[in-house]
This record gives C-alpha cells, structure tokens and sequence, in this order.
C-alpha cells in the first residue's frame, strides 16, 4: 500500500470526526474544514491508488 494512501485514509477519517463535531456542536467553520479534510484525503488516497496501480503494471 502506498504512503498516499494510507495517509489519505487519515485525513478522511480526521475529517468524518472534524465534520461531525461541527454539526452536532453547531460550529459551522469546523464542519467546513472537515469536508476539505475528506475530499483532501479522497484526492490523496486516489493519487496513492493509481501509484500502486502503476507499480502493480511494471
């Protein structure tokens, strides 16, 4: 598994927890910075799953 990948995964979970802690606290700019956590680390684990893909073909 790539470095991207699993540093991605984190970043989604951290922010799945970020976001959802602005929603039930009602903190509207923590609950923003969590979705960008998430599609920062959706991109980043994407990235890290075509590297694999490539390293997989060679």
């Amino acid at each position: 598994m790539d470095h991207d990948r699993s540093e991605g995964s984190m970043k989604n979970i951290k922010g799945r927890v970020k976001e959802g802690l602005g929603k039930s606290l009602g903190d509207s700019k923590m609950e923003t910075e969590g979705k960008m956590d998430r599609a920062e680390g959706r991109v980043q684990n994407t990235i890290g799953g075509m590297k694999d893909s490539l390293r997989k073909s060679t």
